[in-house]
């Protein structure tokens, strides 16, 4: 056993600690983060509920899971100041296209400067509106089915499962679905951890998407120790 395994096993929570965390950033994150995602993660910093914004670690990976599924019809569930959708604008082509839905135009208009100064406002709709409606109402529309090429989900935990099931119908076979925060902050591993009823909800149903994901033999996946937790699911059937 080598070093590494040593610490590993020594002591299991190591790559979650912050100081680990806060090195990838600084070494591997930020030095490739394009100016117009700094600025609106600067944005954001002081907003009363900054922690809600994707953490740039995931969003890094994101990029790359774009990349190597050359997306460009695009879907994405909760939105907050953007810096998720700008990057996912900046990686796809001039001509693709993402749908962007979120309850909250307020948060969305503090990134939308930023998004329009960098060029991409053309790729995106944004539809301020629950999701759930906005997802139906895409089904309505056979053509929708099987049409996007990627799809990250970071909004009301408890609506996972619902999302799930009608975002598998609008993503194609070899197409990529990403959830965020499917770790929350290791809350499920003390279920007698203090929290409130709304923290309780997102919660319970963050513990029952991983138990259906899992179970979906449809796709293939990934859990992901990253930012607070992301689930890469593969669209195989």
């Amino acid at each position: 056993m080598d070093y590494f395994d040593a610490r590993i096993d020594d002591n299991p929570t190591i790559l979650q600690s912050k100081e680990l965390h806060n090195y990838i950033l600084e070494t591997s994150v930020y030095p490739r983060e394009p100016a117009p995602l700094k600025e609106i993660r600067e944005a954001t910093a002081n907003h009363s509920h900054a922690f809600y914004a994707t953490d740039p670690g995931v969003g890094q990976l994101m990029a790359l899971m774009l990349k190597l599924v050359n997306a460009k019809k695009t879907i994405k569930i909760g939105v907050f100041t953007g810096y998720s959708l700008l990057l996912t604008a900046l990686n796809i082509p001039e001509d693709g296209m993402i749908i962007a839905i979120d309850l909250n135009r307020k948060a969305y208009e503090i990134g939308a400067p930023i998004i329009e100064k960098a060029g991409v406002m053309k790729k995106i709709k944004f539809i301020e509106s629950p999701a759930l409606p906005v997802l139906d109402k895409l089904l309505e529309d056979k053509s929708n089915e099987g049409s996007f090429d990627f799809a990250f989900i970071d909004a009301d935990k408890y609506n996972y499962c619902n999302y799930h099931q009608r975002i598998m119908k609008l993503v194609k076979v070899g197409g990529l679905l990403m959830y965020d925060n499917t770790l929350f902050g290791g809350a499920m591993i003390d279920p007698k951890t203090e929290m409130s009823d709304v923290k309780r909800l997102l919660l319970h149903g963050i513990i029952e998407f991983n138990k259906a994901v899992v179970a979906d033999d449809r796709v293939e996946l990934c859990h992901v120790p990253s930012g607070d937790g992301v689930t890469i699911c593969k669209r195989l059937r």
